[in-house]
Protein backbone atom coordinates (compact mmCIF):
# COMPACT_ATOMS: atom_id res chain seq x y z
CA UNK A 1 0.00 0.00 0.00
CA UNK A 2 1.38 3.60 -1.12
CA UNK A 3 2.52 5.71 1.61
CA UNK A 4 -0.71 7.86 2.97
CA UNK A 5 1.27 9.96 5.19
CA UNK A 6 3.44 10.94 2.04
CA UNK A 7 0.60 12.30 0.65
CA UNK A 8 -1.82 15.00 1.85
CA UNK A 9 -3.38 16.85 -1.04
CA UNK A 10 -4.70 20.26 -0.02
CA UNK A 11 -8.20 19.62 -1.25
CA UNK A 12 -9.01 17.16 1.81
CA UNK A 13 -9.02 19.83 4.31
CA UNK A 14 -11.96 21.43 4.57
CA UNK A 15 -11.01 25.02 6.39
CA UNK A 16 -14.58 25.48 8.66
CA UNK A 17 -13.92 27.39 11.66
CA UNK A 18 -10.01 27.16 11.40
CA UNK A 19 -9.72 28.88 8.08
CA UNK A 20 -11.40 28.97 5.49
CA UNK A 21 -9.28 29.89 3.18
CA UNK A 22 -6.21 27.28 1.87
CA UNK A 23 -3.02 28.13 0.77
CA UNK A 24 -0.82 25.82 -0.76
CA UNK A 25 2.71 25.74 -1.01
CA UNK A 26 2.52 23.45 -3.69
CA UNK A 27 0.63 22.65 -7.29
CA UNK A 28 -1.13 19.14 -6.39
CA UNK A 29 -0.29 16.56 -9.14
CA UNK A 30 -4.35 15.18 -9.68
CA UNK A 31 -5.50 12.52 -11.22
CA UNK A 32 -9.37 12.70 -12.30
CA UNK A 33 -11.80 9.75 -12.56
CA UNK A 34 -15.30 9.52 -14.80
CA UNK A 35 -17.79 7.40 -14.76
CA UNK A 36 -20.82 6.83 -17.25
CA UNK A 37 -23.62 5.22 -15.49
CA UNK A 38 -26.52 2.96 -17.58
CA UNK A 39 -26.82 4.21 -21.33
CA UNK A 40 -25.40 8.13 -20.84
CA UNK A 41 -23.32 9.29 -22.98
CA UNK A 42 -19.33 8.89 -22.77
CA UNK A 43 -18.80 11.74 -24.87
CA UNK A 44 -20.65 13.50 -21.84
CA UNK A 45 -18.16 12.38 -19.48
CA UNK A 46 -15.26 13.38 -21.05
CA UNK A 47 -17.13 16.67 -21.75
CA UNK A 48 -17.37 16.89 -17.62
CA UNK A 49 -14.00 15.45 -16.60
CA UNK A 50 -12.80 18.53 -19.36
CA UNK A 51 -14.89 20.80 -16.77
CA UNK A 52 -13.09 19.57 -13.71
CA UNK A 53 -9.81 19.68 -15.02
CA UNK A 54 -10.95 23.68 -15.24
CA UNK A 55 -11.88 23.50 -11.90
CA UNK A 56 -8.37 21.90 -10.82
CA UNK A 57 -6.59 24.45 -12.45
CA UNK A 58 -8.55 27.23 -11.09
CA UNK A 59 -8.16 25.58 -7.66
CA UNK A 60 -4.62 25.56 -7.61
CA UNK A 61 -3.56 21.72 -9.12
CA UNK A 62 -2.32 20.17 -12.04
CA UNK A 63 -4.25 17.23 -13.95
CA UNK A 64 -1.51 14.57 -14.40
CA UNK A 65 -3.76 11.92 -15.82
CA UNK A 66 -7.43 10.49 -16.43
CA UNK A 67 -9.41 7.10 -15.60
CA UNK A 68 -12.57 6.21 -17.09
CA UNK A 69 -15.39 3.39 -16.46
CA UNK A 70 -18.60 2.14 -17.74
CA UNK A 71 -20.75 0.94 -15.25
CA UNK A 72 -24.62 -0.29 -15.00
CA UNK A 73 -24.57 1.58 -11.66
CA UNK A 74 -21.55 2.50 -9.03
CA UNK A 75 -19.71 -0.01 -6.52
CA UNK A 76 -21.29 0.35 -3.10
CA UNK A 77 -17.56 0.40 -1.94
CA UNK A 78 -15.35 2.50 -3.95
CA UNK A 79 -17.74 3.83 -6.76
CA UNK A 80 -15.70 2.13 -9.84
CA UNK A 81 -15.06 -1.63 -10.02
CA UNK A 82 -11.62 -3.38 -7.93
CA UNK A 83 -9.58 -3.37 -11.23
CA UNK A 84 -10.36 0.09 -11.83
CA UNK A 85 -8.72 1.17 -8.25
CA UNK A 86 -5.79 -0.96 -8.95
CA UNK A 87 -5.61 1.31 -12.00
CA UNK A 88 -5.56 4.17 -10.53
CA UNK A 89 -3.27 3.24 -7.89
CA UNK A 90 -0.90 2.49 -10.58
CA UNK A 91 -1.33 5.71 -12.98
CA UNK A 92 -1.09 7.54 -9.24
CA UNK A 93 1.87 6.42 -7.88
CA UNK A 94 3.80 6.05 -11.92
CA UNK A 95 3.25 10.59 -11.27
CA UNK A 96 3.14 10.26 -7.60
CA UNK A 97 -0.38 12.14 -7.57
CA UNK A 98 -1.24 13.30 -4.24
CA UNK A 99 -5.07 13.49 -4.87
CA UNK A 100 -7.65 11.17 -6.55
CA UNK A 101 -10.76 13.40 -7.79
CA UNK A 102 -14.03 11.54 -8.94
CA UNK A 103 -16.38 13.60 -11.00
CA UNK A 104 -19.73 12.46 -9.11
CA UNK A 105 -20.33 12.80 -5.37
CA UNK A 106 -18.51 9.62 -3.27
CA UNK A 107 -20.55 8.53 -0.18
CA UNK A 108 -18.17 9.13 3.00
CA UNK A 109 -17.56 5.35 2.98
CA UNK A 110 -16.51 5.26 -0.68
CA UNK A 111 -14.37 8.08 -0.11
CA UNK A 112 -12.71 6.16 3.01
CA UNK A 113 -12.44 2.66 1.31
CA UNK A 114 -10.46 4.71 -1.34
CA UNK A 115 -8.36 6.44 0.20
CA UNK A 116 -7.16 3.14 2.14
CA UNK A 117 -6.49 1.58 -0.98
CA UNK A 118 -4.53 3.94 -2.90
CA UNK A 119 -2.62 5.95 -0.15
CA UNK A 120 -3.46 9.29 -0.57
CA UNK A 121 -6.19 11.66 -0.66
CA UNK A 122 -9.91 10.92 -2.95
CA UNK A 123 -12.65 13.05 -3.36
CA UNK A 124 -15.36 14.50 -5.52
CA UNK A 125 -16.18 17.15 -7.92
CA UNK A 126 -18.28 18.66 -4.35
CA UNK A 127 -15.02 19.55 -2.33
CA UNK A 128 -13.15 20.85 -5.16
CA UNK A 129 -16.06 23.16 -5.79
CA UNK A 130 -16.37 23.89 -2.37
CA UNK A 131 -12.57 24.55 -2.01
CA UNK A 132 -12.24 27.18 -4.67
CA UNK A 133 -15.04 28.96 -3.01
CA UNK A 134 -13.54 28.75 0.06
CA UNK A 135 -10.26 30.86 -1.87
CA UNK A 136 -12.58 33.15 -3.34
CA UNK A 137 -15.14 34.16 -0.61
CA UNK A 138 -14.28 37.85 0.33
CA UNK A 139 -17.18 39.51 2.29
CA UNK A 140 -18.80 37.53 5.64
CA UNK A 141 -21.57 37.07 4.35
CA UNK A 142 -19.72 34.96 1.34
CA UNK A 143 -17.32 33.39 4.07
CA UNK A 144 -19.87 32.33 6.27
CA UNK A 145 -21.98 30.56 3.35
CA UNK A 146 -18.85 28.65 2.43
CA UNK A 147 -18.37 27.59 5.60
CA UNK A 148 -21.32 26.07 6.77
CA UNK A 149 -21.55 24.32 2.88
CA UNK A 150 -18.21 22.97 3.63
CA UNK A 151 -19.49 22.01 7.47
CA UNK A 152 -22.28 20.52 5.87
CA UNK A 153 -20.25 18.35 4.23
CA UNK A 154 -17.40 17.95 6.25
CA UNK A 155 -19.96 16.43 9.10
CA UNK A 156 -20.89 12.88 7.45
CA UNK A 157 -17.14 12.12 6.65
CA UNK A 158 -15.45 12.69 10.47
CA UNK A 159 -14.06 9.22 10.75
CA UNK A 160 -13.10 7.06 13.71
CA UNK A 161 -9.08 6.32 14.19
CA UNK A 162 -6.10 8.60 13.69
CA UNK A 163 -6.76 11.96 15.39
CA UNK A 164 -10.43 10.92 16.04
CA UNK A 165 -9.38 7.65 17.96
CA UNK A 166 -8.94 9.54 20.97
CA UNK A 167 -10.68 9.29 24.23
CA UNK A 168 -11.56 12.88 25.71
CA UNK A 169 -12.11 12.22 29.52
CA UNK A 170 -11.74 15.24 30.80
CA UNK A 171 -13.48 18.91 31.40
CA UNK A 172 -16.07 20.12 28.81
CA UNK A 173 -17.15 17.03 27.77
CA UNK A 174 -20.47 14.31 27.98
CA UNK A 175 -18.54 12.02 29.91
CA UNK A 176 -15.61 9.55 30.26
CA UNK A 177 -16.62 7.36 27.31
CA UNK A 178 -16.98 10.20 24.86
CA UNK A 179 -14.96 9.91 21.44
CA UNK A 180 -13.04 12.83 19.73
CA UNK A 181 -14.86 11.95 17.19
CA UNK A 182 -18.33 13.00 18.86
CA UNK A 183 -16.63 15.79 20.58
CA UNK A 184 -16.05 17.02 16.68
CA UNK A 185 -18.99 16.12 16.01
CA UNK A 186 -20.76 18.93 18.53
CA UNK A 187 -18.59 21.11 18.02
CA UNK A 188 -19.23 21.08 14.01
CA UNK A 189 -23.38 21.06 14.84
CA UNK A 190 -22.33 24.13 17.31
CA UNK A 191 -20.84 26.13 14.61
CA UNK A 192 -23.64 25.17 12.16
CA UNK A 193 -26.21 26.43 14.12
CA UNK A 194 -24.14 29.45 14.66
CA UNK A 195 -23.71 29.93 11.06
CA UNK A 196 -27.47 29.29 9.98
CA UNK A 197 -28.20 32.53 13.27
CA UNK A 198 -25.76 34.95 11.59
CA UNK A 199 -27.50 34.09 7.92
CA UNK A 200 -31.00 34.73 8.78
CA UNK A 201 -29.56 37.64 10.62
CA UNK A 202 -28.08 38.98 7.15
CA UNK A 203 -31.24 37.76 4.45
CA UNK A 204 -33.67 40.06 7.42
CA UNK A 205 -31.74 42.89 6.99
CA UNK A 206 -31.81 42.52 3.24
CA UNK A 207 -36.13 42.02 3.81
CA UNK A 208 -35.74 45.49 5.09
CA UNK A 209 -33.74 46.64 1.74
CA UNK A 210 -36.19 44.67 -0.36
CA UNK A 211 -38.95 46.08 0.87
CA UNK A 212 -37.31 49.86 0.77
CA UNK A 213 -36.83 48.95 -3.14
CA UNK A 214 -40.83 48.01 -3.33
CA UNK A 215 -41.52 51.21 -2.09
CA UNK A 216 -39.09 53.25 -4.67
CA UNK A 217 -40.95 51.02 -6.85
CA UNK A 218 -37.03 50.39 -9.13
CA UNK A 219 -37.79 46.81 -10.59
CA UNK A 220 -35.02 44.42 -9.81
CA UNK A 221 -33.16 42.88 -12.99
CA UNK A 222 -30.85 40.19 -12.31
CA UNK A 223 -28.02 38.20 -14.05
CA UNK A 224 -27.60 34.82 -13.96
CA UNK A 225 -25.68 32.36 -15.43
CA UNK A 226 -22.78 29.61 -16.12
CA UNK A 227 -19.66 30.70 -14.29
CA UNK A 228 -17.21 32.17 -16.26
CA UNK A 229 -19.80 33.72 -19.05
CA UNK A 230 -19.11 37.59 -18.69
CA UNK A 231 -21.98 38.28 -16.58
CA UNK A 232 -19.50 40.36 -14.15
CA UNK A 233 -18.62 41.94 -17.57
CA UNK A 234 -21.47 42.56 -18.19
CA UNK A 235 -22.68 44.20 -15.50
CA UNK A 236 -19.38 46.55 -16.06
CA UNK A 237 -20.49 47.34 -19.45
CA UNK A 238 -23.94 48.37 -18.64
CA UNK A 239 -23.04 50.54 -15.74
CA UNK A 240 -19.97 51.22 -16.08
CA UNK A 241 -19.51 49.50 -12.61
CA UNK A 242 -15.48 48.75 -12.02
CA UNK A 243 -16.72 45.10 -10.59
CA UNK A 244 -13.22 42.69 -10.66
CA UNK A 245 -13.62 40.58 -13.81
CA UNK A 246 -11.44 37.63 -13.82
CA UNK A 247 -10.78 34.41 -16.75
CA UNK A 248 -11.68 32.06 -14.24
CA UNK A 249 -14.10 29.57 -12.68
CA UNK A 250 -15.93 31.33 -9.86
CA UNK A 251 -14.53 34.56 -9.74
CA UNK A 252 -18.26 36.17 -8.42
CA UNK A 253 -19.82 35.05 -5.34
CA UNK A 254 -20.94 38.35 -3.50
CA UNK A 255 -23.69 40.14 -5.31
CA UNK A 256 -22.91 43.45 -6.25
CA UNK A 257 -25.75 45.30 -7.50
CA UNK A 258 -25.45 48.91 -9.70
CA UNK A 259 -28.25 51.50 -10.93
CA UNK A 260 -28.66 51.79 -14.40
CA UNK A 261 -31.45 53.66 -16.79
CA UNK A 262 -33.32 52.21 -19.69
CA UNK A 263 -33.60 53.93 -22.76
CA UNK A 264 -37.08 55.10 -21.68
CA UNK A 265 -35.63 56.70 -18.81
CA UNK A 266 -36.57 53.83 -16.22
CA UNK A 267 -34.23 53.28 -13.59
CA UNK A 268 -33.64 49.77 -12.57
CA UNK A 269 -31.48 48.12 -10.09
CA UNK A 270 -28.67 45.42 -11.87
CA UNK A 271 -27.63 42.65 -9.78
CA UNK A 272 -24.49 40.23 -10.72
CA UNK A 273 -24.89 37.09 -8.66
CA UNK A 274 -22.42 33.86 -8.60
CA UNK A 275 -22.16 31.71 -11.73
CA UNK A 276 -23.86 28.78 -11.14
CA UNK A 277 -22.52 24.94 -12.72
CA UNK A 278 -23.43 21.40 -13.82
CA UNK A 279 -23.80 19.19 -10.64
CA UNK A 280 -23.35 22.17 -8.26
CA UNK A 281 -23.51 21.08 -4.69
CA UNK A 282 -26.59 20.71 -2.73
CA UNK A 283 -24.58 22.36 0.26
CA UNK A 284 -24.10 25.02 -1.86
CA UNK A 285 -27.32 25.61 -3.09
CA UNK A 286 -28.73 26.10 0.67
CA UNK A 287 -25.72 27.82 1.81
CA UNK A 288 -26.60 30.78 -0.52
CA UNK A 289 -30.17 30.66 -0.56
CA UNK A 290 -30.05 33.85 1.24
CA UNK A 291 -27.88 35.60 -1.58
CA UNK A 292 -30.06 33.85 -4.53
CA UNK A 293 -33.44 35.37 -2.99
CA UNK A 294 -32.51 38.46 -5.19
CA UNK A 295 -32.59 35.84 -8.07
CA UNK A 296 -36.19 34.42 -6.80
CA UNK A 297 -37.66 37.88 -6.09
CA UNK A 298 -36.16 39.61 -9.23
CA UNK A 299 -38.90 41.05 -12.27
CA UNK A 300 -36.33 39.61 -14.82
CA UNK A 301 -33.54 37.56 -15.20
CA UNK A 302 -30.81 37.88 -18.08
CA UNK A 303 -29.44 34.65 -18.50
CA UNK A 304 -25.92 35.07 -19.90
CA UNK A 305 -24.74 32.47 -22.08
CA UNK A 306 -20.65 31.59 -23.62
CA UNK A 307 -21.86 31.73 -26.99
CA UNK A 308 -18.02 30.44 -27.46
CA UNK A 309 -18.22 27.79 -25.03
CA UNK A 310 -18.10 23.96 -25.87
CA UNK A 311 -21.62 23.53 -25.18
CA UNK A 312 -24.06 26.48 -24.79
CA UNK A 313 -27.07 24.57 -24.45
CA UNK A 314 -26.32 21.85 -21.17
CA UNK A 315 -25.25 25.23 -19.75
CA UNK A 316 -28.72 26.64 -20.17
CA UNK A 317 -30.19 23.50 -19.03
CA UNK A 318 -27.48 23.66 -16.06
CA UNK A 319 -28.65 26.88 -14.89
CA UNK A 320 -32.12 26.81 -15.55
CA UNK A 321 -32.25 23.55 -13.47
CA UNK A 322 -30.76 25.25 -10.34
CA UNK A 323 -33.54 28.22 -10.53
CA UNK A 324 -36.05 25.67 -10.41
CA UNK A 325 -34.76 24.81 -7.17
CA UNK A 326 -34.80 28.31 -5.59
CA UNK A 327 -37.92 29.36 -6.75
CA UNK A 328 -36.48 31.50 -9.35
CA UNK A 329 -38.32 29.20 -12.95
CA UNK A 330 -41.19 31.23 -13.65
CA UNK A 331 -39.29 34.71 -13.70
CA UNK A 332 -39.67 36.56 -17.10
CA UNK A 333 -36.21 35.63 -18.48
CA UNK A 334 -33.99 37.25 -21.41
CA UNK A 335 -31.62 34.77 -23.03
CA UNK A 336 -28.27 36.64 -23.61
CA UNK A 337 -25.54 35.09 -25.85
CA UNK A 338 -22.20 36.77 -24.84
CA UNK A 339 -18.59 36.60 -26.05
CA UNK A 340 -19.80 36.85 -29.74
CA UNK A 341 -16.72 38.36 -30.65
CA UNK A 342 -15.29 35.47 -30.27
CA UNK A 343 -16.56 33.18 -33.12
CA UNK A 344 -14.57 34.60 -35.63
CA UNK A 345 -17.47 34.89 -38.14
CA UNK A 346 -19.04 31.84 -37.25
CA UNK A 347 -23.29 31.44 -36.38
CA UNK A 348 -24.24 32.05 -33.36
CA UNK A 349 -25.32 28.58 -31.58
CA UNK A 350 -28.68 29.62 -31.06
CA UNK A 351 -30.54 26.23 -31.14
CA UNK A 352 -34.12 26.96 -30.73
CA UNK A 353 -33.43 30.17 -28.93
CA UNK A 354 -34.12 32.26 -31.66
CA UNK A 355 -35.29 35.46 -29.90
CA UNK A 356 -32.07 35.53 -27.63
CA UNK A 357 -29.78 38.42 -27.96
CA UNK A 358 -26.50 38.10 -29.29
CA UNK A 359 -23.68 40.98 -27.25
CA UNK A 360 -19.66 41.23 -26.44
CA UNK A 361 -19.62 42.20 -23.28
CA UNK A 362 -16.26 42.86 -23.96
CA UNK A 363 -16.83 45.62 -26.84
CA UNK A 364 -20.42 46.41 -26.28
CA UNK A 365 -21.85 45.11 -29.01
CA UNK A 366 -25.29 44.53 -28.91
CA UNK A 367 -25.67 46.31 -25.37
CA UNK A 368 -28.38 48.52 -27.15
CA UNK A 369 -30.22 46.19 -28.49
CA UNK A 370 -30.25 44.62 -24.83
CA UNK A 371 -31.29 47.37 -23.08
CA UNK A 372 -34.40 48.40 -25.55
CA UNK A 373 -35.44 44.46 -24.56
CA UNK A 374 -35.00 44.98 -20.93
CA UNK A 375 -36.99 47.79 -21.06
CA UNK A 376 -39.60 46.34 -23.61
CA UNK A 377 -40.44 43.49 -20.85
CA UNK A 378 -40.19 45.24 -18.09
CA UNK A 379 -42.65 47.33 -19.73
CA UNK A 380 -44.91 44.59 -20.54
CA UNK A 381 -46.36 44.45 -17.33
CA UNK A 382 -46.93 47.71 -16.83
CA UNK A 383 -49.64 50.47 -16.59
CA UNK A 384 -50.22 53.79 -18.08
CA UNK A 385 -52.09 56.06 -15.96
CA UNK A 386 -53.26 59.47 -15.55
CA UNK A 387 -53.12 61.24 -12.24
CA UNK A 388 -54.30 64.37 -11.07
CA UNK A 389 -52.35 65.64 -7.65
CA UNK A 390 -53.58 68.75 -6.00
CA UNK A 391 -50.28 71.51 -5.36
CA UNK A 392 -50.15 71.18 -2.30
CA UNK A 393 -49.66 67.55 -1.88
CA UNK A 394 -46.12 67.86 -3.06
CA UNK A 395 -45.24 63.90 -1.56
CA UNK A 396 -47.50 62.63 -3.67
CA UNK A 397 -45.80 64.10 -6.46
CA UNK A 398 -42.62 62.52 -5.47
CA UNK A 399 -44.39 59.19 -4.94
CA UNK A 400 -46.05 59.09 -8.36
CA UNK A 401 -42.46 60.33 -9.77
CA UNK A 402 -40.57 57.22 -7.43
CA UNK A 403 -43.50 54.81 -8.75
CA UNK A 404 -42.93 55.06 -12.41
CA UNK A 405 -41.79 56.90 -15.55
CA UNK A 406 -43.37 60.05 -16.09
CA UNK A 407 -44.49 60.10 -19.55
CA UNK A 408 -46.29 63.80 -19.74
CA UNK A 409 -46.84 66.68 -16.98
CA UNK A 410 -49.00 69.62 -17.18
CA UNK A 411 -50.80 72.00 -14.93
CA UNK A 412 -54.35 73.73 -14.31
CA UNK A 413 -56.25 75.24 -11.49
CA UNK A 414 -56.81 72.14 -9.57
CA UNK A 415 -53.03 71.01 -9.79
CA UNK A 416 -50.48 68.71 -11.87
CA UNK A 417 -52.37 66.39 -14.32
CA UNK A 418 -49.54 63.26 -15.02
CA UNK A 419 -49.38 60.48 -17.29
CA UNK A 420 -46.80 57.88 -16.02
CA UNK A 421 -45.81 54.65 -16.77
CA UNK A 422 -45.84 52.17 -13.40
CA UNK A 423 -46.05 48.48 -12.59
CA UNK A 424 -49.98 47.92 -10.84
CA UNK A 425 -49.33 47.50 -7.53
CA UNK A 426 -47.78 50.84 -7.80
CA UNK A 427 -50.86 52.34 -9.81
CA UNK A 428 -53.24 50.57 -7.40
CA UNK A 429 -51.65 52.12 -4.03
CA UNK A 430 -52.10 55.53 -5.62
CA UNK A 431 -55.44 55.20 -7.02
CA UNK A 432 -57.02 57.53 -4.90
CA UNK A 433 -55.09 60.47 -7.19
CA UNK A 434 -55.94 58.41 -10.33
CA UNK A 435 -58.30 59.90 -13.18
CA UNK A 436 -57.83 58.27 -16.48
Amino acid sequence: MADRESHRGGFGTHGGESGAFIERAFREKIVLVGVTLGGADAARTDADLDELAQLIDTAGADEVGRVVQRRRAPDPATYIGKGKVDEILELSEQFDADTVVFDDELSPAQQFNLEKILGRTAIDRTAVILDIFAQNASSQEGQAQVELAQLRYALPRLRRGGRFSQQAGGIGTRGPGETQLEVDRRRIQRRIHKLEAQLRDIKKNRSVQGRSRQRSAQSAVTIVGYTNAGKSRLLNQLTDSGVLVQNRLFATLDAATRRLELPGGERVLLTDTVGFIQKLPHQLVEAFRSTLDVVSEADLLLHVVDAAGPDPDAHIAAVRQVLREIDAGDVPELLVYNKCDLLAGQDIPLGSNKDAIAISAATGEGTDKLLAAMADELRSGAVIVELLVPYARGEVLAAVQRAGHVLANDTDEVGYRIQARMDPASAARLSEWVVG
